[in-house]
């Protein structure tokens, strides 16, 4: 008997050409999910009619960890380490998410230093992660040298993060109240070093890659996302920005201190290409590297003594109720509804990731790209699977 909910193979499509001379039988690849182009154990199936894909499939939960229904038997305190592995590219930006989150309900007062030393490490995590994407975005494409040079940068910030929290990737920094540990004098003038040389390293990187032919090429006018798609399918981030609307919750829906900080919010110009392409995607990350790096020179002129914990029981349980919060992460709006029934664990935790909402754009704009140029496109929406599968 036939399960309900067995709709069957969708109908394969087919391609129209001009002269509707060329027909042929359409094949059916996978790609991944042990495949370095899916950026993680994403399992992509793609029907292909000889270099051109006529419609792809992405096959989530290759990397499911149960994540949200282990968060039910946990208490509040014990959670961030499970939040650290969802963008464990950017782990200290999933913390303070979180963490804002049981803030809220708790109704929490946190020192002004914390606060800044939160912003510090989220905009150093920010350049981390786009330096991530920018070294595997030009590996996708063929050049292994920006790869190099990206690890060299992004070493020097996953150092600073292990002398002030004990680790280099999951780093449970960001804590209900304030941060874990306090920074010295000598690594804030690192930062500042730090800061002054990325920048002359960003001039580098663009004129490396961003204004390479080759590379514009591959990705000027490839995996075009309008405005109206990104919102109709609710991306965020850098994935919105390079489509040319101008949306970043630090500017249009401040949290934390981030009302006192002036930067700019890059988005796609079509300097190459077109707002939404490949190219437009990338180069937004590249802007957002310079911008973070103002925003941490003003969180260094604004650090003033005083203490990193505010006022928290020592077991923590949140009146009844729910919230749902959302910070500006390197890949999007990271949203967490959390739900208190009075008790030391939440009764429910739920996870709004941009990565899953990127993902889900893959059918819309695959068809009709050639196989290489789908490489490009998975990788201009920098994906991180823990965070989608969570």
């Amino acid at each position: 008997m036939q399960s309900k909910w067995d709709i069957g193979e969708p109908e394969k499509p087919t391609i129209n050409t001009e002269t509707e001379q060329l027909k042929s039988d359409l094949l059916t690849l996978n790609m991944g999910p042990q495949h370095p182009a899916t950026h993680g154990v994403l399992r992509l199936e793609i029907w292909t009619d000889s270099e051109i894909v006529a419609h792809a499939i992405p096959h989530l939960g290759y990397l499911h960890r149960c994540m949200e229904k282990h968060a039910e038997n946990l208490d509040y305190r014990g959670i961030i380490p499970f939040v650290d592995r969802l963008d464990y590219l950017a782990a200290m930006n999933m913390e303070w998410t979180y963490v804002a989150a049981v803030e809220k309900m708790l109704g929490t007062e946190v020192p002004r230093r914390a606060e800044l030393l939160r912003i510090l490490v989220a905009e150093l995590q920010r350049i981390a992660s786009h330096l991530m994407a920018f070294g595997t975005y030009a590996l996708d494409l063929g050049a292994f040298t920006p790869f190099l040079y990206a690890f060299d940068e992004r070493e020097k910030i996953l150092r600073l993060f292990e002398e002030v929290s004990g680790a280099r990737l999951l780093y449970n920094y960001v804590w209900v109240g304030g941060v874990w540990n306090d920074w010295t004098d000598e690594q804030l003038v690192r930062v500042a070093q730090f800061c002054d040389v990325m920048e002359e390293e960003a001039k580098k990187y663009n004129e490396l890659v961003s204004k390479n032919k080759i590379f514009v090429e591959r990705t000027a006018n490839v995996g075009v996302f309008t405005v109206e798609d990104c919102l109709s399918y609710g991306a965020t981030g850098p994935v919105l920005r390079g489509s040319g609307m101008k949306w970043d919750l630090r500017k249009n829906k401040p949290y934390s201190l981030y009302s006192e900080f002036d930067f700019d919010v890059p988005v796609g110009e079509g300097e190459e290409g077109r707002p939404g392409d490949c190219w437009n995607r990338y180069m937004v990350r590249m802007k957002e590297v310079i911008q973070s790096i103002k925003i941490v020179r003003q969180v260094l002129e604004k650090l003033e003594p005083g203490p990193i914990m505010g006022k928290v029981p020592k077991i923590i349980k949140l009146p009844k109720g729910e919230v749902y919060v959302r910070h500006e992460c390197p890949r999007g709006e990271l949203g967490i509804h959390l739900v208190s029934e009075g008790e030391k664990q939440p009764f429910r935790l739920k996870v709004k990731s941009p990565c899953f909402t990127h993902v889900s754009m893959l059918p819309h704009v695959a068809p009709g790209q050639m196989i290489a140029d789908l490489v490009a496109t998975v990788g201009s929406i920098d994906i991180v699977l823990g965070e989608v599968d969570r």
